[in-house]
């Protein structure tokens, strides 16, 4: 994992902005976007995931849990 590619979606959901895996590989190049969220997860981020269904297929959305 390239670790500035992991800072810059970090920078990101930090903003409290929504990340999709979509996004994620169009903004980051990330295609794992599922393991660089459960390794933030890991080092005590508070990342809620949201399922969205969108012509017929479900997908994850990671956001920053500001409630805590």
């Amino acid at each position: 994992m390239n670790e500035t590619q992991k800072n810059k979606i970090r920078e990101y959901i930090e903003t409290g902005q929504k990340l999709s895996a979509m996004e994620a590989l169009k903004l980051f190049g990330c295609a794992r976007l599922a393991a660089r969220i459960n390794e933030f997860r890991k080092s005590g981020m508070n990342i809620k995931t949201e399922l969205v269904t969108d012509n017929k297929k479900t997908f994850a959305i990671y956001q920053l849990n500001k409630e805590e």
